[in-house]
């Protein structure tokens, strides 16, 4: 998502490509964010909460060459409850003419507070089906974030929209919320005959008018929040390609920039093998019986229009990060901005993966490390917003938190979980008719994760998700006797928030000949001993060699000396009145206990079992003997 503050706009078109050559995160991201450098003033509108849309048809009549946009925006829509009047998001700047209802005239109002406020002649009683056309003009305001842009490439006027996170308003009556969407829409674009028009979905036609326009008609048949209907007008090139296996074939439509088009083709070529890929970890492409494609636009970064992204320049990372958004953020929308990393972790996570994929295990291990550099930096800061910060355009699109943060908590979940389970939620979740071509939040995901898993994801989300800062692991190992090493581990914690990380912690051992062996050790306590088998004698142990966990500072050593099970094994209570309990290190187990009095006379003898009721022993001294598969124990306790 699309996110860059208004000075960008000022670079020349040069230096705009040389941000192509940029191919890491950091350059995306940076390129992508719409900041802004005080709080957003628009938040959901309250005043529109009582009615859902079902149908919007815009006829638009825009120049590229001109800051001005004539419309009639025609809405059907169904009243939640009994209505005297319907309020639409719409600017200030804009003027409206007319609202007619089936040819009726209506009367409305301009609250001063980018609403539209439309007096209905009768009630509309709730569950009833109407609709209202809104004639207006006017010049879209240029400050702020700017949602309506008219500028030049290559000296040729170009207009786009770029409407995330609340900028619909600035240029067309809407409601602007996340929690409705529109099930169909109609886009006619009225434009300068020799100019090339675009928009979501499927074009429909064109019309040449008899005063030098043209009319071309767009229809898109999957809901759509207001926020990603988009257009974009200029002197395009269409390259067109053909991505999906038969019988799910569709399109991919390109519209560069003319003197653009040739250098990109190569680039372009990456996109229906990106789709192929994320076809196989996921779910089919969700708009497939429309169609996938890029307009090119002046803007930094891109933006995950429904069916066109728009797009700044088209290396593989970003074609694979806003493509990764037409399933997490279009299909699947994040349905607050508290939860925006389930559309910005996700898109950052899958264009990491194609890394994985097409690049090698070492390049994804190196984008993985970059982002955890990213998200340490600094030792504060969650995934999940809270209310206020929800309100801040540059918190929302924070490339450390959002993005990359939210990205290494999905990629700990995968190894929590394993791949399997974690591809198999993620299919579960994007099919799931309660959230698909709809809203979820982040409680959604976690259930979907815990039904294929059977996890309990409770701490897990608490820690990584809700909570700040992250874990510093000492690792230390030693080795015990043949084929066995035991392995300590302990952690600190950056932010107060988190009192203990839980995680599965991945540890390479290496011996003296290059041998290697990988363990993922289940951490649930500080200072937890695993035993763990090793066919060869330790010498190094390397903590997360594959970079899997959100972390920083850790330390990895190997102790020397034997293994002595007096430091490891102990008995508790001591004294003790009813149940003696042995306490083990993980990897330990016991073969069998032998339990002496104070004369030598054996009380109590057992095989496997760790716990002892001693209720019927007399008071005194005991002897315990245990024979463990690391060998023999003595031990002593006092019977009360």
């Amino acid at each position: 998502m699309k996110k860059l503050m208004l000075f960008y706009l000022l670079l020349s078109f040069t230096l705009i490509y040389a941000q192509d050559s940029e191919n890491d995160f950091d350059a995306i991201v940076k390129n992508e964010r719409k900041s802004a450098l005080k709080r957003m003033s628009f938040v959901t509108n309250p005043n529109t909460e009582n009615y859902d849309i079902v149908y919007h048809r815009l006829r638009l009549k825009v120049d590229p060459s001109v800051q001005y946009i004539d419309g009639e925006v025609t809405t059907k829509y169904i009243a939640k409850q009994n209505l005297n009047s319907v309020t639409f998001d719409l600017a200030n700047e804009l003027v409206v003419s007319s609202v007619k209802q089936r040819n009726a005239t209506l009367t409305f109002t301009r609250s001063g507070n980018n609403e539209l406020i439309i007096n209905l002649p009768l009630q509309q009683n709730e569950n009833v089906l109407d609709s209202v056309s809104i004639t207006y003009s006017g010049m879209p305001p240029t400050s702020g974030f700017g949602s309506f842009i008219t500028s030049q490439h290559n000296s040729t006027p170009v207009l786009w929209t770029l409407s995330e996170p609340f900028g619909a308003l600035e240029w067309w009556p809407c409601k602007q919320d996340l929690n409705d969407k529109v099930d169909s829409i109609d886009v006619f674009i009225t434009a300068p005959s020799s100019y090339v028009s675009v928009s979501n979905g499927v074009e429909q036609s064109q019309k040449n008018n008899t005063d030098g326009t043209k009319t071309t008609r767009f229809h898109h048949g999957y809901p759509i929040p207001a926020y990603l209907i988009a257009i974009a007008v200029t002197n395009y090139s269409i390259y067109t390609q053909q991505a999906g296996k038969v019988p799910n074939q569709f399109p991919i439509v390109n519209y560069l920039y003319p003197e653009a088009l040739n250098a990109n083709l190569t680039n372009l070529d990456q996109t229906p093998l990106l789709i192929d890929f994320f076809e196989s970890i996921v779910t089919p492409y969700p708009f497939r019986k429309e169609k996938y494609g890029h307009a090119q636009f002046g803007w930094g970064g891109g933006m995950e229009h429904t069916t066109v992204s728009f797009m700044v320049s088209f290396g593989r990372s970003l074609i694979a990060h806003e493509l990764a958004h037409q399933w997490f953020g279009d299909k699947v929308t994040c349905g607050s901005w508290n939860d925006i990393w389930l559309n910005e972790g996700f898109a950052t996570y899958l264009a990491s993966l194609s890394i994985e994929h097409f690049d090698g295990e070492a390049a994804f291990i190196s984008d993985k490390s970059n982002m955890i550099n990213s998200i340490t930096a600094v030792n504060y800061g969650s995934v999940y917003l809270t209310n206020d910060e929800a309100t801040d355009v540059n918190r929302i699109f924070s490339s450390r938190l959002s993005y990359q943060k939210g990205a290494m908590v999905l990629n700990m979940l995968r190894l929590k979980l394993g791949t399997t389970n974690f591809y198999q939620a993620l299919k579960n979740y994007l099919n799931d008719p309660d959230l698909a071509y709809g809203y979820a939040k982040t409680p959604d995901l976690k259930r979907h994760l815990e039904a294929v898993s059977g996890i309990n994801l409770t701490e897990f989300f608490n820690d990584w998700v809700y909570n700040q800062g992250y874990p510093s692991y000492s690792i230390s190992s030693k080795n015990l006797a043949p084929g066995k090493a035991e392995i300590t581990i302990n952690q600190t914690q950056s932010h107060p928030s988190v009192s203990f990380f839980e995680m599965n912690v991945p540890i390479r051992i290496i011996g003296a000949n290059g041998e290697q062996k990988d363990v993922i050790l289940d951490h649930k306590t500080n200072g937890q001993v695993f035993v763990v088998d090793v066919p060869f004698t330790v010498t190094e142990v390397q903590f997360d060699p594959k970079k899997e966990l959100i972390s920083r500072n850790n330390t990895a050593n190997l102790k020397t000396g034997s293994f002595d099970l007096k430091n490891d094994i102990t008995l508790y209570p001591n004294p003790a009145m009813n149940q003696l309990t042995l306490s083990l290190p993980q990897g330990i187990t016991i073969n069998k206990t032998t339990i002496y009095n104070n004369l030598g006379q054996k009380v109590m003898e057992s095989t496997s079992e760790t716990n002892w009721d001693i209720s019927s022993l007399a008071t005194g001294v005991y002897y315990f003997n245990t024979i463990t598969n690391l060998g023999m124990q003595q031990l002593s306790f006092i019977k009360n």
